[in-house]
């Protein structure tokens, strides 16, 4: 089998789909640069980065495009960027322990999937074909219900960043004065709590079936 040229590497590093994955880096940068003194302008930027996440994969499948490099870089760039929200929203609100532990939800799930996936010989983690799990398979095998679990997490962060009060840090009080409020950004509040929930308990399933598969590897290996 022969080699792989570095003009055919340069080619991946090129697809399309894989420079908006290196604009997203810079403007997550851009953003969380400015977190702290422009709180408008980094919400804006940090859900465009969110939009350009759906884009990627669109012309990843449109000009067939799809890369190994480019799956792992948009995973590696979503856990990141989510993963320091988080922690941003651990340093805002009371108790922050909660945020640490979604964090840590996150990134393990996500880990051990495509973890798991490769152990399987999937090119991608959202292969479930051999999965029983109703909901997981519901989550990657229908995308608008997944693309509502995911931006209904993201928008809710969103929204608990720029409610964020110095005065009141407590989550519980933040959360009840924003659903109070009855307002759009209330509706719209309660609508991202259902979704979020569901990415939740989605990340807990997701972790004990690919922790399942890891065991299963090893189990066929030693016979």
């Amino acid at each position: 089998m022969a080699q792989p040229s570095k003009k055919d590497e340069l080619s991946v590093y090129l697809y399309i789909p894989n420079i908006i994955g290196y604009i997203r880096v810079i403007i997550n940068c851009g953003g969380f640069a400015l977190c702290y003194t422009n709180k408008p302008l980094f919400a804006f930027l940090y859900f465009f980065s969110f939009v350009c996440d759906g884009l990627d994969g669109y012309l990843a499948r449109k000009f067939n495009q799809v890369s190994t490099f480019g799956a792992v870089l948009d995973m590696v760039t979503d856990r990141v960027s989510t993963a320091c929200l988080l922690a941003l929203l651990s340093q805002f609100y009371s108790p922050g322990l909660i945020f640490l532990a979604l964090l840590g939800l996150d990134i393990a799930s996500h880990w051990l999937q495509m973890y798991s996936s490769f152990l399987s010989g999937k090119t991608s983690h959202k292969d479930l074909t051999d999965k029983s799990n109703w909901l997981l398979k519901a989550y990657y095998g229908y995308r608008p219900f997944m693309a509502f679990c995911c931006v209904a997490c993201e928008v809710l962060y969103i929204i608990l960043f720029l409610y964020a009060d110095k005065e009141s840090p407590k989550l519980s009080d933040v959360s009840m004065n924003i659903i109070a409020e009855r307002s759009l950004v209330s509706l719209v509040f309660v609508l991202t709590l259902f979704g979020w929930a569901i990415k939740q308990l989605i990340n807990v399933i997701q972790m004990k079936s690919a922790a399942d598969s890891c065991v299963l590897y090893d189990i066929k290996r030693t016979k």
